[in-house]
């Protein structure tokens, strides 16, 4: 489960395209932040992706990716020219096919080889054509489902949802959301070249006039379900509400929001329905990691948690610049491992009450965030130095570091009844107790 979404220049404070994703996945998956340089190959290469082989490219752009750690492809990620991307799981009609790409395979690929959006929008529905789509996406139990994805780039943004081989895309035009449901309906902007034929002789509808993609080709039941109605039309309220007056702030109080129901109780109670999404139930995932891209031309700005559960996490900054202290190589999983995992210890020491005053700590974490912010708005984008922007990533992290330290410090050692009713704190229990077994404790 994951939550997408973009605004334009045109509804932006400063004339930036913005795009946030939260990546919502079972509790215990680490999702990790590698970055990877330009690379070149020999014509005729190949690359192995999570499942399938597929022909490489001569040339890779560079990269940064947060990527589910144990799949070769990631949940979003940016690359050298700004261009950005993200994927849902989408539930359709459709059969899943056997092992091919993952939808982030398909992420991947498209940001290493594609420059912009419409670049990005092509290359998906080739490798859709080319290679399909299937093959388990779950880290501790099976699940399988389609994709839709948006793409953005400094100046503009697609979204393209599909169904099996079938898909269709639509330009936006000032603000979208995306969650885990088909969204376009009789109105679209490119197609698969049989996407009406198909539906039409499934009976999915009865004729060209009656044809609607989300309607004909989406399954009601599980889309019911997973609470992306309820997630892509609170992230849609809050976007036209403000649209011309967007910030990376927006996107902030977005990826952090809870329904009415869970707001106040989202440590005792689970929710589907969330943007900030709390597991503790047999079906439905965790936010384990959350990014906000603030795109123009003088500079691509992005704000990431590296950590589950945004509502606890700090934002921080990170820039595509020489010397990185952010981000981690690709021999460095171990390493970007450990830094998501840290993290999830102060998530599960408030979950079993071990943190005394959570409200002192969401305080300095704020303070934090807005000493942060206004570094960055101090920046002149006509004279970027990149020692300025390492000094500011510096400062974050290390904050960060010490904040997080003292609170884990201070936690109780005896963990107190989990918060929430007996299934929420039996789900909990045995998933803590499953990532202290990972860590090797």
């Amino acid at each position: 489960m994951c939550d997408t979404m973009v605004a334009l220049g045109n509804s932006t404070t400063d004339g930036s395209v913005i795009f946030a994703k939260n990546s919502d996945r079972q509790p215990n998956e680490p999702l990790i932040m590698i970055r990877i340089p330009r690379k070149h190959y020999n014509q005729g290469a190949k690359v192995r992706c999570t499942y399938i082989e597929i022909d490489q490219a001569e040339e890779t752009y560079e990269v940064m990716l947060l990527k589910p750690s144990w799949m070769w492809g990631c949940e979003m990620g940016c690359n050298e020219f700004g261009l950005n991307i993200g994927n849902e799981a989408v539930f359709t009609k459709e059969k899943y096919g056997k092992d091919s790409l993952l939808g982030m395979d398909m992420v991947r690929i498209a940001l290493e080889r594609c420059r912009t959006s419409e670049e990005a929008l092509t290359l998906i529905i080739d490798l859709l054509s080319k290679y399909g789509q299937g093959g388990n996406c779950g880290y501790e139990k099976h699940f399988t489902y389609h994709n839709s994805f948006l793409i953005a780039d400094i100046n503009s943004a697609w979204v393209l949802e599909t169904a099996g081989e079938y898909w269709a895309a639509e330009k936006v035009k000032n603000v979208k959301s995306i969650s885990n449901c088909l969204t376009i309906g009789r109105e679209y902007d490119r197609c698969h070249p049989h996407l009406v034929e198909h539906a039409v002789d499934k009976g999915w509808c009865k004729n060209e006039k009656d044809f609607h993609f989300a309607a004909c080709y989406g399954n009601p039941l599980i889309t019911r379900f997973s609470g992306s109605k309820q997630r892509l039309s609170a992230s849609k309220n809050i976007l036209e509400k403000e649209k011309g007056s967007i910030n990376a702030d927006t996107m902030k109080k977005i990826l952090r929001s809870h329904d009415a129901g869970t707001e106040g109780k989202q440590f005792s109670k689970h929710s589907l329905k969330s943007i900030c999404m709390h597991g503790g139930f047999l079906i439905g995932d965790h936010t384990t990691g959350s990014y906000i891209a603030s795109l123009n031309e003088k500079l691509c700005t992005y704000l990431i948690t590296g950590s589950s559960t945004p509502c606890l996490a700090v934002f921080k900054p990170f820039w595509m610049i020489q010397e990185d202290i952010f981000s981690f190589n690709e021999k460095e999983e171990e390493a970007a491992i450990d830094f998501w995992r840290k993290r999830e210890l102060l998530h599960r020491s408030v979950l079993e009450n071990r943190v005394s005053n959570l409200l002192s700590y969401l305080t300095e974490r704020d303070l934090l965030e807005n000493n942060i912010n206004a570094m960055i708005v101090s920046l002149d984008l006509n004279k970027i130095n990149e020692d300025q922007l390492l000094k500011i990533m510096d400062f974050a992290l290390t904050k960060e570091e010490a904040l997080i330290d003292k609170v884990l410090c201070s936690a109780s050692n005896q963990p107190d009844k989990n918060q929430g009713g007996v299934f929420f704190r039996n789900y909990w229990k045995k998933q803590t107790q499953s990532l202290y077994k990972m860590k090797g404790n």
